[in-house]
């Protein structure tokens, strides 16, 4: 069996797998327990806890995108500017 199709077959497999287990996951007791009481600070707290997770979820993309900007505009700004004067146009 091609390596291709069993990464396809094992991505299916796992995919289906999260699915049916996704139906039991219902976050952390804190939250789920502060928002069933119904309490403002309780809810507050559980809102904190949701952008906390956004912040460190966003990043590592936000870590390697700017790393690779600043790589990118480096590079764009060492490349040599063609003035005439390059390796294919020698001047006898």
């Amino acid at each position: 069996m091609p390596l291709r199709t069993r990464a396809l077959m094992m991505a299916v497999v796992i995919g289906c797998g999260a699915a049916l287990v996704a139906g039991e996951a219902l976050g952390c007791p804190t939250c789920k327990d502060s928002l069933a009481d119904g309490d403002a600070a309780a809810a507050n707290l559980a809102r904190g806890y949701f952008y906390s997770i956004l912040l460190m979820l966003a990043m590592p993309f936000t870590l390697a995108g700017s790393f690779g900007l600043y790589v990118w505009r480096e590079m764009r700004r060492q490349r040599p500017t063609d003035d005439g004067d390059g390796p294919g146009n020698a001047r006898p």
